[in-house]
């Protein structure tokens, strides 16, 4: 009974890193990007970093939605599945 709830723990972290890992890796290359074109430029004005990273998440996350929604049903129904091995 631990061993499951274990795995079932251990699951839900990776569908929520697998969820997370476009928008968080967009973000992270979007900044780069930016730090260096401030850093030849000499360009220091903090919405130049904020702007384009939050631009580049909203859009990643707009066009991987249907995806994540189909990760997120197809999950819940797996937990939902599970219960009746949880409930003694």
């Amino acid at each position: 009974m631990e061993a499951k709830l274990i795995a079932l723990g251990v699951e839900t972290f990776k569908i929520a890193l697998i969820l997370a890992l476009p928008a968080l890796l967009v973000g992270m290359l979007l900044g780069l990007i930016v730090s260096i074109f401030q850093a030849t430029t000499q360009i220091n004005e903090m919405t130049l970093s904020f702007i384009p990273k939050i631009l580049g998440v909203v859009i990643i996350i707009v066009l991987t939605m249907p995806w994540m929604i189909n990760e997120m049903r197809d999950f819940s129904l797996h937990v939902f599945n599970l219960i009746p091995n949880f409930v003694e």
